[in-house]
């Protein structure tokens, strides 16, 4: 996310200026063009805040050196000789690139501010003591602007969601909406556990089927350099002096034979598929078809389709305050959940439901066809009985134990596979090694 500012001037000689948070410069000049366009306006400047490092000394004290993000130089000057310093020099950082926290500072923040919160402290000496304490970069120079904006009086659901790209799309949400909300503590306990929980199902995720991947992956490699080179070097020592392969001998040297001569018809066959899967992806149509098949992957497959629903119902009872307002939680908790096929199908076929034809949420849910038999008859009973707020952490807290428990006993029947194949594959090695050294060229030299 970037910041920039603009100055125009109307028709009339009137001097204009605004800000414009942009996820790319492109984005921000098509934008304010676009607003020049409407209302008539001349654009004068364009100015992106950028990072400035400056060196200054106050009478003669050792210079100091620090950083400050701007619009321009010139800015940075005035405002250290307004406090009083010697301005030394001030110059634009050139590699100004700033990646994303990872998510294990976003959960510690989230989960010591819930803490501290709840102890009563100030929302702005919370954030003093993080920017003191946080160790990543990114992460503290974005809550040294979030304390400077927020002193300003800027609404706090504005500021949050400026920097959406540092704390993600429902993170920001969250945050922004705690300020406002008579339960900041509550509401960020609750994202707390979501993120916690979110990066414990991607750790276990990433166990069950990223490592035993890369693990495969390797293996064939290994193999692939055995059968390619090292095998071939013995093997045609036979063929040269004229002697009989074995079956399994004969066949490894023609496999390896047909990779060499294949190879790069071989790399382009297997690098193409995964290349165009990768960006078809990214594509709105592709993700919505690969989230919906996702969760029809055997095995695998209903624990992300539970835990979208976990994560959905545990955002839906952090939010919902009551029916009259029950919309927006529910589009936010289909938001949360990280599958656009199931957030797909609450935001154009349930929600529309509710809007349009006033059903009820459990009619809508079963409409929109990504609920399990189980949250639906939940769903319905705290309907009935007015406790639907209740029921939806009822359900986060079974899908959670549910999906943990079964998780652990699938990475380890995972771990049991791989160290099968990788057995059989050894065997298998073991067999074309044993067979060539039984190749003896005694008959051939008799005659």
């Amino acid at each position: 996310m970037i910041e920039v500012r603009f100055n125009a001037v109307k028709i009339n000689g009137q001097p204009i200026n605004g800000t414009l948070n942009t996820m790319s410069y492109k984005e921000a000049k098509d934008k304010i063009h676009r607003l020049a366009e409407k209302n008539q306006l001349k654009i004068i400047s364009i100015d992106k805040k950028s990072a400035f490092l400056y060196k200054i000394r106050k009478g003669t004290d050792k210079p100091l050196t620090g950083e400050q993000r701007a619009y321009s130089k010139e800015e940075v000057a005035t405002a250290l000789r307004k406090l009083g310093y010697t301005v030394i020099s001030v110059n634009k950082k050139w590699f100004d690139f700033s990646p994303k926290p990872p998510t294990q500072a976003i959960v510690s923040f989230v989960k010591i501010s819930a803490e501290l919160l709840e102890q009563k402290l100030p929302f702005s000496e919370i954030l003093t003591l993080m920017i003191n304490d946080v160790e990543n970069k990114t992460l503290r120079e974005t809550l040294k602007q979030i304390n400077n904006e927020m002193k300003k009086g800027t609404d706090s659901q504005a500021v949050f969601m400026r920097y959406e790209s540092v704390f993600g799309k429902f993170t920001s949400y969250m945050l922004g909406l705690a300020s406002k909300s008579g339960n900041m503590a509550e509401i960020y306990k609750a994202t707390a556990k979501f993120l916690e929980r979110q990066q414990e199902f991607k750790k276990s995720l990433r166990s069950a089927l990223i490592t035993p991947f890369i693990t495969l992956f390797i293996l064939f490699l290994a193999v692939l350099f055995y059968v390619g080179y090292i095998f071939p070097e013995t093997a045609k020592l036979f063929v040269k002096f004229k002697i009989d392969l074995p079956p399994m001998t004969k066949a490894t040297l023609a496999l390896s034979d047909f990779l060499m001569n294949n190879f790069i018809i071989i790399i382009i066959l297997a690098m193409a598929p995964p290349i165009a899967l990768i960006y078809w992806a990214r594509t709105k149509k592709g993700r919505l078809f690969l989230d919906k098949w996702q969760m029809k992957i055997p095995i695998i497959g209903s624990l992300i389709h539970k835990t979208a629903i976990e994560v959905f119902c545990r955002v839906f009872y952090t939010l919902y305050s009551g029916s009259a307002e029950s919309i927006e939680p529910i589009r936010i908790a289909s938001e949360a959940c990280g599958n656009a096929y199931f957030e797909s199908q609450i935001k154009n076929v349930a929600i529309p439901l509710m809007v349009k034809r006033g059903m009820g949420i459990t009619e809508s849910f079963e409409a929109s066809g990504v609920f399990t038999e189980t949250a639906l008859s939940r769903f319905h009973s705290g309907e009935e009985t007015g406790t639907i707020k209740n029921t939806a952490l009822q359900l986060a807290n079974y899908y959670e134990s549910e999906t943990v428990y079964r998780l652990k006993n699938i990475i380890e029947m995972i771990q049991v596979m791989i160290a099968m194949v990788i057995m059989v594959v050894m065997i298998g090695l073991t067999l074309v090694s044993a067979e060539t050294a039984t190749i003896s060229p005694k008959s051939t030299m008799s005659q």
